[in-house]
């Protein structure tokens, strides 16, 4: 099984300048779409996992699941990855259950509603790389609260998300600062604000730089030219999803979602993990909708899932294009955990950024 780590993908996507799409999964067919996609392109495969995701799916199934993949596909480099995990406890609890990666959002508090301060952020943040690295897991950050520069409010997605409305200074992820982070924490992956945000409204307009600000991406770059940068909220939310959903009983206000070529700007300037959930959401219920639509006898709940899985397939396999890493699985010589560990004991993935 080619199990690995995030550290590992993303050091490899860095040396030859592609993005990987971290595609959250919710069920069976979303994370079978996601292996297929990966394996008609000749994709490594990021598999991520929020705590509402976990809750879902039950820990113990979706470790086994995770292990069937990897089994299922022997040919093809594999990450699990925690989505947002909230405190030590939640991480500690991802990586027992078999998670490569995890992620410390200590942006927010442990409720993931209350923004933080930074010795915070830096507290908790530095505390699950020690733990992680010791056992090889790697560690993703995020400095700046994810929300809308519109609208000064968070998105929430699955309860995460702050309550209130914040100044934009907080939703934009400062430079200088993301150089202390990481410098501090010893993070592998840095998640950056730069106006996105979970779920299907992100945007009320096709995004320009006064509300997605991929300067910020390209300066904090320039300071963190070896860091691996992560875009999360990084959906398109296409006007075809919309309309699939809106033809067929739905109502999904006009909205906007990341241009894949402002994606592919981000991935020039240090993206590496571009985060992936709404969309494949958008295509396995619009796609329900409309199979339950056009067969109101049917109770066949093979025949509702079918049609959205293989939506997502076709998308799952676009992102793996246009992001660069189709035909990059075969590239990738494995490297174990307890490897990993070593080589983070020894000081070899220190980030230097002084």
């Amino acid at each position: 099984m080619a199990i690995i780590t995030l550290r590992q993908l993303l050091d490899h996507a860095g040396e030859y300048g592609y993005g990987m799409p971290a595609f959250n999964i919710t069920n069976l067919e979303t994370m079978q779409a996601v292996l297929t996609a990966a394996d008609r392109t000749g994709s490594p495969v990021l598999l991520q996992a929020s705590r509402s995701a976990r809750k879902h799916m039950d820990d113990t199934f979706l470790k086994h699941m995770f292990i069937a993949a990897a089994e299922r596909y022997p040919h093809l480099p594999m990450c699990l990855h925690l989505d947002h995990g909230n405190e030590m406890r939640t991480c500690m609890s991802a990586i027992d259950l078999g998670f490569t990666s995890v992620m410390m959002d200590g942006s927010l508090r442990e409720d993931a509603k209350t923004p933080s301060d930074y010795a915070y952020n830096v507290r908790t943040t530095s505390a699950v790389v020690e733990v992680a690295h010791a056992r090889g897991v790697s560690v993703e950050g995020e400095l700046g609260v994810l929300g809308s520069l519109e609208t000064g409010m968070g998105e929430k997605e699955d309860g995460h998300g702050f309550d209130g409305k914040l100044d934009k200074s907080r939703l934009l992820t400062d430079p200088a600062e993301a150089r202390a982070f990481v410098a501090a924490t010893g993070v592998d992956a840095l998640a950056v604000a730069i106006g996105t945000s979970h779920g299907a409204y992100k945007f009320s307009r096709r995004p320009t730089g006064d509300i997605l600000a991929m300067e910020v991406i390209e300066a904090i770059h320039a300071e963190l030219p070896n860091t691996h940068l992560v875009m999360h909220g990084a959906s398109t939310i296409s006007p075809d999803l919309q309309a699939l959903i809106n033809e067929h009983g739905g109502n999904i206000p006009k909205t906007f979602g990341v241009p894949l070529e402002e994606v592919e700007r981000g991935i020039r300037s240090g993206v590496r993990k571009i985060n992936i959930d709404t969309d494949n959401r958008m295509a396995m219920t619009g796609s329900m909708r409309k199979y339950l639509r056009e067969n109101h006898a049917s109770f066949d709940i093979r025949s509702a899932l079918s049609p959205g899985r293989e939506r997502s397939v076709a998308l799952c396999m676009e992102r793996n294009e246009r992001f660069g890493a189709a035909g990059m699985a075969q590239r990738i010589k494995p490297i174990s955990l307890p490897q990993m560990a070593d080589r983070y004991l020894a000081g070899m993935l220190r980030l230097q950024v002084a």
